[in-house]
């Protein structure tokens, strides 16, 4: 049987005892704030990022997974025997994976796969997470690497945002769009389309956004056996509504918290529903 490894980075926003459970090796990217680094997760969790954002009213920026950390972490498999499976976030949000890339020609090998997931977050765990299934299950290699990339258009998700201002700064949403949203006490339902953020649905009120979010999974036709990920950044609203509706329906599903990179950018009081819809 193959050895195989699956490696990602840490906009995944996976928890730890899934990380630990299925032997993950997670990259992460770097926070920095007020002059100082700190590797996502490691270092800095979203509570504590939150925090200082809210009290000195400042914008993290964050950086990419470099070639060389690729690098070093990909030799070390391959010299181990492994072949690895590397999903990373769209590379229309980043260029972590075009650092991925220019590793594996660094190394010059056929023994790694490099998949654009075309999502973030979430949207980016549920393909690991399918990863890490088709491991144990005993896929070869080249079977897991062409399920993967079959998978990645049938990522659906649907985030609601209470607070826009994070996601105009960064640059993930119009500056017209976000001030609109905030003028008028609209919440913006959100999904990852085509590799970047595009606006799903405008609505009032937390109960229509809960409504809105629960709606995408009928819409889409939730892939049932595949685990879909209830994502949480500091929301205590709608997050509930979603969770028991996902409980009722008997969905599969875990809950992650947002990290500090993709929390950077989306800020608190926002929650949603990332899957893999049937095809």
């Amino acid at each position: 049987m193959e050895k195989i490894k699956i490696v990602t980075d840490s906009t995944c926003d996976l928890p730890e005892y899934i990380i630990r459970k299925h032997d993950i090796d997670v990259l992460p990217l770097m926070v920095n704030v007020k002059g100082k680094s700190y590797f996502d997760v490691i270092d800095i969790n979203f509570k504590q990022l939150s925090k200082i954002m809210d009290e000195e009213n400042i914008f993290p920026t964050t950086s990419q997974v470099t070639p060389k950390r690729f690098c070093d972490c990909f030799s070390k498999y391959i010299d181990e025997g492994y072949k690895i499976i590397c999903i990373n976030m769209s590379s229309k949000m980043s260029g972590t994976y075009q650092s991925a890339c220019i590793a594996k020609d660094m190394l010059e090998t056929d023994n790694i796969a490099i998949i654009d997931s075309l999502n973030v977050t979430s949207g980016l765990g549920v393909l690991v997470l399918k990863a890490c299934r088709l491991k144990e299950e005993g896929k070869t290699f080249e079977e897991i690497k062409k399920e993967i990339l079959e998978t990645v258009p049938h990522v659906k998700s649907a985030l609601a945002f209470e607070k826009l201002d994070n996601l105009i700064k960064g640059g993930r949403l119009s500056k017209t769009a976000g001030t609109i949203g905030n003028l008028l006490g609209i919440k913006l339902i959100l999904e990852v389309k085509d590799g970047e953020m595009a606006v799903k649905d405008k609505v009032r009120g937390n109960k229509k956004a809960a409504r809105s979010v629960l709606d995408c999974i009928k819409k889409e036709s939730i892939n049932r056996e595949e685990t879909s990920i209830l994502l949480d950044a500091e929301n205590e609203d709608i997050l509930p509504i979603l969770r028991q509706q996902l409980i009722e329906n008997e969905n599969k599903f875990v809950e992650c918290e947002v990290g500090c990179v993709v929390g950077a950018h989306s800020g608190t009081k926002a929650c949603g529903i990332f899957f893999i819809e049937e095809f």
